[in-house]
């Protein structure tokens, strides 16, 4: 999942969860309980500071994790970004310590600044939740995160959503606009046309965005997102019901939504594994792993992927399709000296290790030898690529020596 889809998750836990008045009574030492009712003053008032860096608190730790990635200016390793990225700070054993670090540091920045913040185990409370968001929400993709370590660094990985859901983002942003829309009467129209011109227009932008890479969409799809968009801002507005709910239940509304969606993408994958299996039991394939792996622009599209001995078979098949989805075979090159070389450096085993559904290539070029490694998680989708990402390259001399070993950047 990207940062930016993680943080906004984090920012709609912290105001469903942690920014009713209860959250600023605990901070004045009146009151603990933050699961008591909320009220409709959800930014108002001598509470909005306690329920303000209640929501910053969640919205952090709900990013925080993905700051791995700066460990690699430390690492010259060219794959240190798959050794250290979703890492010891994606880690459940890790957890508790990022939540006292986090939570630390919210009270110094209020004893700093003269806040008024939520107590400190409020504050860990809150952290712990945003962080055990972000984990969750980086295992129901295919990429892989190493949640035990740095016991173990085996790489968990549910293969429920794409790693950028538009949908997801979606259901994750709209009820905090929504209410946004709704906070009081006055300019209320105005802000319900601005939302649904903007996120209609983002539709339109992913199709758009889709069809470029070879996985457009009906545009009647993009005509129901507009639909379902301006009934979700304009429809409140009847009655003036909209403005008697508040911020906390919007935002409730928005999580109950999203786990109802990940549900339905759990559904979807049992099915589209089933399919998998399948062809590979008809074909009496000797397995070493297979996978239903979800597939832009929605949870009806899948890739199949099966490594056998030899290579992998792979597939893209929609669940409304009826028919068996026919699998395609990507062989690996047979084995020489310079294949058995390249598997034996380090960096290599390290890149075997991310990779999910090598498959290995060779070929002769200007008096050497190059062998290539690469994912076909990444390349069985039809999504339109130059090369295949994550792509590991091994070059030889005539002589048999290492010239170079790194990313396949041409």
């Amino acid at each position: 999942m990207d940062t930016i889809t993680h943080g906004v998750a984090g920012a709609l836990l912290g105001k469903a969860f942690f920014a009713s008045a209860p959250v600023a009574e605990a901070a004045a030492g009146r009151r603990t309980n933050l699961d008591a009712a909320p009220t409709r003053q959800d930014s108002a008032g001598a509470d909005a500071q306690p329920r303000r860096i209640a929501i910053a608190a969640a919205t952090l730790a709900a990013a925080v994790p993905d700051g791995d990635v700066f460990l690699g200016l430390f690492n010259s390793s060219d794959l240190a970004g798959l050794e250290l990225h979703r890492g010891w700070t994606h880690s459940l054993l890790c957890l508790p310590l990022m939540a006292v670090a986090l939570a630390g540091l919210w009270r110094l920045l209020a004893r700093r600044f003269g806040w008024t913040a939520p107590p400190f185990r409020a504050l860990a409370l809150i952290s712990a939740t945003g962080l055990a968001c972000h984990i969750l929400l980086d295992l129901i993709n295919s990429y892989g995160t190493m949640i035990w370590s740095p016991l173990a660094n085996t790489r968990a990985a549910w293969d429920l959503v794409f790693i950028i859901d538009f949908t997801f983002s979606a259901i994750v942003l709209a009820p905090q606009v929504a209410a946004w829309v709704y906070r009081r009467p006055r300019g209320s129209t105005a802000r319900a046309l601005a939302a649904w011109t903007i996120f209609a227009l983002g539709a339109v932008a992913v199709e758009r965005l889709a069809r470029s890479l070879g996985v457009g969409f009906s545009p009647w799809v993009v005509a129901a997102a507009a639909g379902i968009f301006g009934a979700l801002f304009f429809a409140p507005l009847r009655n003036g019901w909209g403005f008697t709910v508040a911020r906390t239940r919007w935002c409730r509304a928005g999580v109950y939504a999203l786990g109802a969606y990940l549900l339905l993408c759990a559904g979807a994958h049992q099915m589209a594994l089933a399919r998998v299996k399948d062809f590979a039991a008809r074909q009496g394939l000797a397995v070493e792993h297979l996978g239903a792996l979800p597939m832009p622009p929605s949870l009806v599209e899948w890739s199949g992927l099966i490594r056998s001995s030899d290579g992998v078979y792979y597939t893209r098949f929609r669940l409304t399709d009826r028919a068996a989805p026919e699998f395609a075979f990507e062989a690996d090159a047979p084995r020489n000296r310079y294949i058995a070389a390249a598997r034996a450096l380090p960096e290599t085993r390290t890149y075997l290790w991310f990779a999910r559904f090598p498959v290995v290539r060779y070929a002769e070029r200007d008096a050497g030898h190059t062998v290539e490694f690469y994912d076909m998680r990444f390349t069985a989708g039809g999504i339109r690529r130059r090369r295949a990402p994550f792509t590991f390259r091994v070059t030889f001399d005539s002589g048999g020596a290492v010239v170079s070993r790194g990313w396949a950047n041409d």
